[in-house]
């Protein structure tokens, strides 16, 4: 797993707790000082604000403990998972392309990383070499042979 993403998600976590902590009740303590509440424009936004992170703390806490809880011995050797990297015949264009199947925060397709929740990620989970496999995409269906298969075991050393 991507020591980067973890980092991130932390960081993440540490700055939107400042921001609830430290400047939002800042910021709603100068705006009740502007008077009636009713059309205080400040603290709307200020209210608003500390509702979203809250609800980002949470979604980023409930990812975290997610994330800490993938058991590496409990990914296949051999079969398609979260890590793996796999060369693809696409039957359509004729040409092979390359994937790694990565978390939804590392998703970058122009770049070969797609989410193992995307349809094709989802489509290839628990494949083989040589199989040959379906996806209805938003683009159509496309058809793909697994050319190769390197999984997280074969990329990265989990000791």
């Amino acid at each position: 797993m991507s020591r980067d993403i973890l980092k991130q998600l932390k960081e993440e976590i540490k700055v939107l707790e400042e921001e609830l902590h430290i400047e939002l009740p800042r910021a709603l303590k100068v705006a009740r000082e502007h008077g009636d509440l009713s059309e205080n424009a400040e603290y709307d936004a200020a209210k608003d604000r500390q509702g979203y992170v809250n609800a980002r703390l949470g979604q980023l806490r409930k990812r975290l403990a997610d994330l800490s809880m993938v058991n590496f011995d409990r990914i296949p050797k051999g079969r398609i998972s979260f890590g793996s990297q796999v060369t693809l015949f696409d039957h359509q264009k004729e040409e092979e392309v390359i994937y790694k199947l990565v978390m939804s925060e590392e998703a970058d397709a122009g770049k070969g990383l797609i989410s193992t929740t995307s349809p094709i990620g989802r489509a290839l989970l628990g494949k083989e070499e040589g199989e040959e496999v379906k996806v209805q995409t938003p683009n159509g269906l496309k058809i793909f042979e697994i050319v190769r298969l390197l999984t997280i075991h074969d990329l990265v050393d989990l000791d």
